[in-house]
């Protein structure tokens, strides 16, 4: 779908992409609805590629409201454009909705996901209420025409908590992570000795300590594959199924698949996991008195 759009490389291409992407022709409610049956049912790219440039205004006008974030606008149409093709992949003309509708909620969640990767190196919040907050607190600060730099007044924080319902301290914080934003590469003095990034302190892990939990984990794996060996074929099914599976299985489904009681599962799976923890500590102190001796 993406392989023939028209293509925003930089700041300056702008007025020429608009100009561009206005030459798709806008579509009807019945031709709209026929081409994405099309795409749906038969797999139609050519179908799915007019949905797609027809909407792609739509998409340039989403992101033009995105860019007081200082982000490349290029990058902001390119992401939204990814939202509009995730959106007509999925759009259902059945339902009774148009497509525009529809897709609008995919091209801003990606242009948003895009922005919070990249906007700052503070990491930011990823709750929702988080994420309300981050795009929308200049807008509730230009409500209340609170456009001075630094702290807002108690009075102007209380105001915008209540409006977005977050904490007022989730206001502060945010305002502050905002309007504190700068370059690491900026100068610490005005005689230009030195740089922010050289008082950064790294709390990263020396190479020596990722060596040392990497080989501690492996060992760890490698105790409890040995330990797994204790187990009888039922207990090892249910230990497995219970505690090592992203998606454990129910004690329900369990019984019905050994013919026995969901607290008789429950019972090997307690038994089973001592047994484990027993054969666990053995085996870690086996490898240990091993590395020593190698040592």
């Amino acid at each position: 779908m993406a392989a023939a759009l028209p293509v925003l490389a930089n700041e300056g291409g702008l007025s020429r992409y608009l100009d561009e992407i206005r030459r798709f022709p806008m579509l009807e409610p019945h031709e709209e609805y026929m081409l994405a049956k099309s795409w749906r049912e038969h797999g139609d790219r050519e179908a799915a590629h007019k949905l797609v440039t027809s909407h792609l205004r739509l998409v340039a006008k989403i992101a033009m409201g995105y860019r007081g974030y200082g982000l490349p606008i290029s990058e902001v149409v390119s992401e939204g454009n990814v939202g509009l093709m995730q959106a007509v992949k999925r759009f259902e003309p059945e339902k009774g909705f148009r497509l525009a509708t529809y897709a609008m909620w995919w091209i801003k969640a990606a242009i948003q996901e895009y922005i919070l990767r990249s906007w700052s190196l503070v990491k930011m919040g990823t709750t929702a209420n988080q994420k309300k907050l981050f795009f929308n607190l200049r807008k509730a600060k230009g409500r209340i025409s609170a456009f001075e730099e630094g702290d807002l007044r108690p009075d102007q924080v209380k105001q915008i908590a209540t409006q977005l319902g977050v904490t007022e301290q989730d206001v502060v914080d945010m305002n502050r992570r905002l309007g504190g934003d700068a370059s690491l590469n900026a100068p610490l003095r005005e005689e230009g000795e030195g740089e922010w990034q050289d008082w950064l302190v790294d709390n990263s892990q020396s190479q020596e300590q990722i060596l040392v939990e990497e080989e501690e984990g492996q060992n760890r794996l490698a105790a409890l594959r040995s330990a797994l060996t204790v187990l009888n074929p039922r207990e090892r099914r249910i230990f497995e199924a219970r505690r090592l599976s992203d998606d454990p299985i129910t004690l329900e489904d369990l019984s019905t698949e050994f013919g026995v009681s969901r607290e008789r599962v429950r019972q090997i799976e307690v038994r089973a996991f001592e047994k484990i923890q027993e054969a666990v500590k053995k085996n870690l102190a086996q490898i240990e008195t091993s590395a020593e001796e190698d040592a």
